[in-house]
C-alpha cells in the first residue's frame, strides 16, 4: 500500500510523515510546547482556570487527600471501576446545588461536549452548529452520526432557517463565550429561535 501518489518515489512507506512535517513547517503551522512554571504569574489569559481554583489552598489540600486515599488514577472507565464514592457525592451535591434531579461529572469540557452531542442526537437528527464553535463541539458533531449544518457565527436567523428546514429531532449548539474571539453568543435570541422551531 502506498502512502503517496505513485509518481513520488518512496524509500520508506513512512516518508510521507516527514514530507507532511516539512509542509507544516513551511506553512508556519508548527507549534512548540511552552511549559509553565509552578509559580505562574497573577495574570493568565490563556488557561481554562477561569475561577483561579487550581491553586486555591482548600482545593489543593482536598486533591492531595483524595489522591492519598483513592490513588492517582481512575483505574478504569466510570462504568467498570472508575467511579468512586467521591464521584457520586460530587454529582449529588451538584444536582442539589443546581436544583436538578441528577448531575454527571466528566473529566473535561471536551469529554462533556462529546458525551452530550452523541447522547442527544444520532442518525436522522440534525445538529445546527455555530461556525465559531470550539473543536470539541465540532468533534462531537462528527461522532454523533447526525447531519450537521454549520451556520454563520452568532447568527440567530441562520439557526432558525436551518432548524425550520429539518423535520424530526434537531439540536442547536453554540459556545456561550467563544474561546478564540472572546465574544458571547446571542443566547436569548437563540433560545427564542429554538422555542419557535
Amino acid at each position: 500500500m502506498s502512502f503517496a501518489p505513485p509518481s513520488v518515489p518512496l524509500s520508506s512507506p513512512f516518508d510521507w510523515i516527514d514530507d507532511e512535517a516539512r509542509r507544516r513547517a513551511a506553512a508556519g503551522l508548527v507549534r512548540a510546547l511552552r511549559p509553565r512554571s509552578p509559580q505562574a504569574g497573577p495574570l493568565d489569559l490563556a488557561s481554562n482556570d477561569y475561577l483561579g481554583l487550581t491553586r486555591h489552598p482548600e482545593v489543593t489540600a482536598a486533591a492531595a487527600a483524595a489522591a492519598h486515599r483513592w490513588g492517582a488514577g481512575a483505574t478504569g472507565s466510570r462504568l467498570v471501576t472508575g467511579t468512586t464514592a467521591l464521584h457520586t457525592e460530587l454529582e449529588r451535591e451538584l444536582a442539589d446545588f443546581c436544583g436538578f434531579e441528577a448531575a454527571l461529572v466528566l473529566s473535561s469540557g471536551y469529554a462533556a461536549n462529546l458525551a452530550a452531542l452523541t447522547a442527544l442526537t444520532g442518525r436522522g437528527s440534525l445538529i445546527v452548529s455555530d461556525a465559531g464553535n470550539h473543536a470539541s463541539i465540532v468533534d462531537g458533531c462528527r461522532l454523533s452520526r447526525a447531519e450537521t449544518s454549520v451556520v454563520p457565527h452568532a447568527d440567530p436567523d441562520a439557526f432558525a432557517k436551518a432548524l425550520q428546514a429539518h423535520e424530526g429531532r434537531a439540536l442547536a449548539v453554540t459556545d456561550s463565550v467563544f474561546s478564540v474571539d472572546g465574544d458571547a453568543a446571542p443566547l436569548s435570541a437563540l433560545a427564542e429561535v429554538c422555542r419557535a422551531a
